[in-house]
């Protein structure tokens, strides 16, 4: 599966371990995905609108809209927030906002909702669904079915949180098979489990225990039926030395505790890990560089359009 697939799903997840640049991905991905003339909505889930957003300043905000809004020309944002979803499935079940407001503003009952198992969970789920689901507003584009957002991707939290969310469906609906609750995980279900519709794609790095919680993040993938559209390690090290250079270096790194003998090692791990990475896959691998931080994201969006040039690497 190509790179570019990635590009005409209507929603794409990119999950991946803490700290190995899902945000920075999900923002470069935004941009190569407007210059393909596919104009994406870019989330992330949130507890407060008030929390600050990776993901957000690299649209130069502190934080996501809490209604979708333009981050850059092409680019809209907006934070996935629990209540929202659940005031919007409220909405859509008492068919009235006023009562929905009113639900919400039960003590008893957001205190259910808060500490429920699964409730923040389907909040977002139906709140992602509602966008999916949106059209444009002019009467011809609903007629014709025509996308608000086309594309959506999502700045997913760390692992099990992901795996909370594909999961949710499958889990929910052995609790409660009818109902408004059933048919609405059933309808996202539709998206989230249609190759066609829907992919996560896994950011990671070149070191051990991110490539190690990769694997094990696929194989939780699969389980909830999640298609997944490759895995994408991200901050691979140039090698500034030619193999002649390092085989006459090593004796000397691995003798001694020298200064900079841990970026030396660097380019190795990366080649070891991307390797196992590859062993225990059979998706497509991309590699991104280790670039500097000034001009991250704009670099960072060129690589992904050389990318779609030239294929999957599996090569450092």
């Amino acid at each position: 599966m190509p790179l570019d697939s990635l590009f005409k799903k209507r929603i794409v997840l990119i999950t991946g371990k803490g700290g190995v640049g899902r945000s920075l991905v999900t923002a470069a991905l935004a941009q190569a995905a407007e210059r393909r003339g596919v104009h994406p909505l870019v989330c992330e889930i949130g507890d407060d609108p008030a929390d600050y957003s990776p993901l957000a300043r690299y649209f130069g905000r502190d934080r996501l809209p809490i209604q979708p809004d333009e981050l850059a020309p092409g680019i809209r944002g907006v934070v996935l927030l629990a209540r929202t979803g659940q005031e919007l499935f409220l909405r859509t079940a008492l068919h009235s906002s006023t009562l929905a407001r009113a639900a919400l503003g039960s003590d008893a009952l957001r205190r259910l909702l808060t500490a429920g198992p699964s409730f923040r969970e389907m909040g977002v789920f139906f709140q992602l669904l509602n966008y999916l689901k949106a059209v444009r507003g002019d009467e011809r584009a609903r007629e014709a079915r025509d996308h608000e957002y086309p594309l959506i991707l999502v700045d997913m939290p760390a692992t099990g949180h992901t795996l909370s969310l594909t999961g949710l469906p499958d889990l929910l609906l052995r609790l409660m098979p009818r109902g408004p609750i059933a048919a609405a995980l059933r309808e996202g279900q539709s998206y989230l489990n249609d190759p066609e519709r829907a992919a996560a794609w896994v950011v990671t790095l070149p070191e051990t225990l991110p490539v190690s919680e990769a694997l094990e993040l696929l194989d939780g993938l699969t389980r909830t039926a999640m298609p997944v559209g490759g895995v994408i390690v991200n901050r691979i090290p140039a090698d500034p030395f030619s193999l002649e250079e390092r085989a006459a270096l090593l004796p000397l790194f691995t003798t001694r505790d020298v200064l900079g003998g841990e970026s030396f090692r660097r380019p190795d791990l990366a080649t070891r890990e991307t390797a196992r990475l590859r062993a225990g896959t059979r998706l497509p691998i991309y590699t991104l560089p280790d670039l500097p931080h000034t001009g991250l994201l704009e670099a960072l969006t060129r690589e992904i359009d050389r990318s779609r040039r030239t294929g999957p690497s599996l090569r450092p």
